[in-house]
């Protein structure tokens, strides 16, 4: 499994259903910080458009907690 597969399954184990986007892999607290785009919503204007961040919304969502569960995977 890589670490990528392992930074979803962790994401989806600390929160369900969340939307995000990465842009490249996320190892530490400074890829977490700046390699994920938060969807927080969409906007129908000729069709569905995401809203986003790059702040993360989910106060729940810490690379302390990703990080644990990708370590027990």
């Amino acid at each position: 499994m890589t670490n990528l597969d392992k930074f979803w399954k962790a994401i989806m184990i600390v929160k369900a259903n969340v939307e995000l986007t990465v842009n490249g892999d996320i190892t530490s607290q400074e890829d977490f910080n700046n390699n994920i785009i938060w969807t927080t919503g969409t906007t129908v204007q000729n069709g569905d458009t995401a809203t986003t961040t790059t702040t993360n919304p989910h106060s729940e969502i810490t690379w302390t907690a990703v990080k644990a569960e990708m370590d027990k995977l």
